[in-house]
């Protein structure tokens, strides 16, 4: 018996709500080659975790698409912002001299080994590795199909490393109108974000092109810093720095749904477009600027890719505090405490507009006498995301009330000074 016979004991009893600190879901993933990085630094097919603006990695990562990318990234950040939390994987270029060949090999690499956790796989191990889980992931040479019944073989493997993270991913999509709807066919899933435009950009004194899923990767950065690290909010209708122009220019009006960039929409492909002074229907009157709001999802109801990141944000808080109470013995007192965490949780994020409303349940229904007796308790939390706003209608129409206040201040005026 450790209680004293004759003195104090000291409790904390754990039968109140518990708060918890919200993840980082602003960290970013990249997986592309870079031959010509420093090995030693960056190994192949292993996550290497550095601050974006860390120049004993940058001045190491080589000139290819990931040096690109980060240096993408940095670009879009916001005010007081300086960097991003970054874990590369580098893969290696494919070896044949023949294009084609050359390309099957590198997207195999990038894909990588789940036995061997090289490639996508080194990402998804990455947590664990790096002490960070990447939920913003950008893979490279996904502008392609290998026939046109056929999904890119990257964004076909991307799913299971997303679902694993409780991450999402912009990919580039191919750049045509037509190609990009035929690439879109064969892709399905909330966690993928395509953008169906690349990025034309400096290299030293030559104007190249470039990836753009990096830089919309920064937005989502930086939308997310502007709005307390929380990833609730979208990122359609902002500003894409650091680029000169884009690979083509895509037509796109405010009030015409048949324009070019409004099919590409339409088929849940994001775009940017170019600002266009003195034009009413255009997205802004200069810069460019990045329109997206859907995944691939299949149908509507998750379909907005700022509502799933904003669901996974809260199903890690709501991980976070169910495991404080895991390993306790069941009581009323207990699961009142457990199930108040939770709301107090979702009461402040509808205090701060994150989500409309919501709602938590305990249903005798979904505990059973013999489910309670193994321990096993089911709650049952109601969230309901907020949409983004994409259409605006004005329903114009004429005022007659103000024409019968204008006949009535004219016979006021007339009768007041007497004239007939």
């Amino acid at each position: 018996m450790t209680a004293p016979s004759f003195g104090i004991i000291n409790t904390r009893p754990e039968d109140e709500a518990v708060p918890v600190i919200g993840a980082d879901f602003s960290k970013i993933g990249l997986v592309e080659t870079s031959s010509d990085a420093d090995a030693a630094t960056f190994p192949l097919d292993t996550p290497v975790r550095f601050s974006s603006s860390d120049t004993a990695y940058l001045s190491k990562l080589g000139t290819g698409y990931l040096a690109d990318a980060v240096k993408a990234i940095n670009a879009q950040l916001s005010e007081l912002q300086v960097a991003a939390d970054i874990t590369v994987v580098r893969v290696a270029e494919g070896v044949s001299e023949v294009p084609a060949t050359k390309l099957e090999q590198t997207t195999t690499n990038i894909i990588g080994s789940a036995a061997n956790q090289t490639g996508l796989y080194a990402l998804k191990a990455a947590p664990e590795e790096v002490g960070a889980t990447p939920r913003l992931i950008w893979a490279g040479r996904t502008a392609w199909q290998p026939d046109e019944n056929s999904a890119n073989p990257v964004v076909a493997a991307l799913p299971e490393i997303l679902n694993s993270l409780l991450g999402v991913a912009v990919v580039d999509a191919p750049e045509s109108r037509t190609a990009a709807l035929a690439w879109r066919e064969t892709t399905q899933s909330n966690r993928i974000i395509p953008v169906g435009v690349a990025a034309r950009v400096y290299e030293g004194s030559t104007v190249v092109t470039r990836p753009m899923a990096p830089r919309i990767l920064g937005i989502g950065v930086r939308v997310d810093h502007e709005h307390e690290g929380k990833p609730f909010h979208p990122w359609a209708n902002q500003a894409v720095n650091g680029i000169v122009g884009t690979s083509r220019n895509i037509a796109f009006s405010l009030t015409d749904g048949a324009t070019e960039g409004q099919m590409l929409l339409e088929g849940d492909i994001g775009i940017v477009v170019r600002g266009e002074s003195g034009v009413d229907t255009a997205i802004a009157d200069g810069g460019f600027v990045y329109i997206g709001t859907e995944s691939c999802a299949e149908g509507d109801l998750w379909a907005q890719f700022h509502q799933v990141r904003g669901s996974d944000y809260l199903t890690a808080k709501m991980m976070r505090l169910t495991r404080q109470y895991l390993g306790k013995l069941i009581s009323a007192d207990l699961v009142e405490a457990w199930i108040n965490s939770i709301k107090f949780m979702l009461r402040d994020h509808k205090a701060a507009n994150d989500i409309l409303g919501y709602d938590v349940k305990f249903l005798p229904a979904r505990n059973s006498v013999e489910e309670v007796r193994l321990g096993r308790l089911v709650v049952s939390p109601f969230i309901e995301p907020a949409p983004v706003f994409r259409r605006a209608t004005h329903e114009v129409r004429r005022y007659a009330a103000a024409v019968d206040a204008l006949v009535a201040d004219i016979a006021a005026r007339v009768n007041a000074s007497g004239t007939v």
